[in-house]
């Protein structure tokens, strides 16, 4: 089955920090009771469904009752991306939900839509945010999650690798990009390897740079009719489809997952390859031994990074504990528990109280990533993501197998949106 990026996303940062599927936890923790609507009295109990696992989220929950002991914390988990978000939508329709729960890119419109979720626009810590992390999770004033971190995605490299063919610094533009490889690929090396099981990095980032051109309106533009995909995604598809009739990459990465591309990377027989920030230390864990680094996607007009503001954490609409949940989100973007939060996971935090310690080869991603110059999408996307997502999965992987053109594809994805909205 066509796993979604957020999807492919998520399974490889639950990777590279070691917590794998652990579907028995995720048992476990749905069997826990949502307490958002239960008819216990005020005892203090605030219920908290997440999407990281107790393994990431007890060091803060510990914290927050430390500092709020008649306040005890019921906790449950299901993992992400589809199990979660199933599991949400259940308890929202049969009124069991968590008093807080998470909201992602993947739910926020049913949730902003339906006012799930409590508006959070005149809380205190919300000048704590980043802007971009606000406006996320914003619709029509109210603010609906609390981010406090955000991910960036460009191509990380091999120094060594690079070094053997006189590289000095990231290209700047795609033809720069196209002419390190061939050097590369001259010299007996391979020069990129990028899955295909979600939307590549490389494609999210090029189009992010034509979301740029048009004043970051593209998509709301393609949903007007102004735009369409194949106005402005067929040159970005074009760029990429080089990478494949041009022998740089194998046509046969059209049939790989983003764990077995990054296992080839931690080899050290690929030079370049495409992820996440998330999997910096996975990798690092891996291959100790490995001198990268990160560059953002060079395109025609400037390089881009690929990204997304993180989960947020939202209140249920309808809690009964609702001075409990207040406290409760009012800690999570505390400077303590971020900064517990980041030193388990490794996150790009962006809340103004606290700036961590990154890997030095985050440097320039992190200073896009909290400025939000980053685009994604599926979170870009104004309904009908999943749907559209996998829709563009497929044509991707055709695409990239050479059956099909850039054109095709991107009309492919104008033929989907339109039959998904009527």
């Amino acid at each position: 089955m066509l796993r979604s990026l957020s999807t492919t996303f998520g399974a490889r940062r639950r990777k590279a920090l070691g917590f794998g599927l652990a579907v028995a936890i995720a048992a476990t923790g749905l069997a826990a009771c949502g307490g958002g609507t239960s008819s216990a009295d005020d005892s203090g109990t605030v219920s908290f469904f997440s999407w990281d696992p107790q393994k990431t989220m007890q060091p803060l929950i510990d914290e927050f009752q430390k500092e709020n002991p008649t306040i005890k914390v019921q906790f449950s988990w299901a993992p992400p991306v589809a199990q979660y978000i199933s599991a949400l939508q259940t308890r929202l329709r049969s009124g069991t939900a968590a008093d807080v729960f998470i909201i992602t890119a993947e739910n926020k419109v049913q949730i902003m839509d339906g006012k799930l979720a409590k508006d959070l626009s005149k809380e205190s810590f919300m000048p704590n945010l980043a802007q971009a992390a606000k406006d996320t999770y914003t619709k029509d004033g109210a603010v609906y999650g609390v981010a406090t971190s955000s991910w960036g995605g460009g191509i990380l490299y091999n120094k060594d690798l690079l070094a053997k063919v006189g590289f000095s610094q990231p290209p700047q533009t795609w033809d720069e990009f196209l002419a390190l490889c061939k050097k590369l690929k001259d010299a007996g090396i391979t020069p990129f390897l990028e899955a295909v099981d979600g939307i590549p990095v490389t494609v999210a980032a090029l189009v992010g740079l034509q979301n740029k051109q048009l004043g970051g309106t593209m998509d709301a533009q393609i949903w007007a009719g102004k735009q369409s995909f194949s106005s402005t995604w067929t040159q970005p598809l074009t760029m990429w489809d080089q990478l494949f009739s041009q022998g740089i990459e194998t046509r046969s990465a059209a049939g790989l997952t983003g764990d077995q591309v990054s296992q080839e990377f931690e080899k050290g027989t690929v030079a370049m390859t495409s992820t996440g920030s998330w999997a910096l230390g996975g990798i690092k864990t891996a291959a100790p031994k490995l001198n990268i680094g990160f560059m953002a996607v060079p395109g025609q007009s400037g390089t881009y990074w690929a990204g997304a503001v993180s989960p947020g954490y939202a209140i249920n609409a309808k809690t009964k504990h609702q001075a409990a949940a207040e406290k409760f989100v009012t800690f999570l973007q505390s400077r303590t528990a971020v900064e517990t939060y980041q030193k388990t996971t490794a996150s790009i935090t962006t809340t103004a109280d606290y700036t961590p310690t990154l890997d030095p080869a985050l440097s320039d991603m992190a200073t896009a990533v909290r400025a939000g110059n980053f685009y994604l999408p599926q979170t870009s996307w104004v309904n009908n993501s999943d749907a559209l997502n996998t829709e563009a999965i497929a044509l991707l992987q055709q695409l990239a197998q050479g059956k099909s053109s850039p054109q095709q594809a991107a009309a492919g994805l104008d033929a989907k949106l339109k039959s998904l909205n009527g």
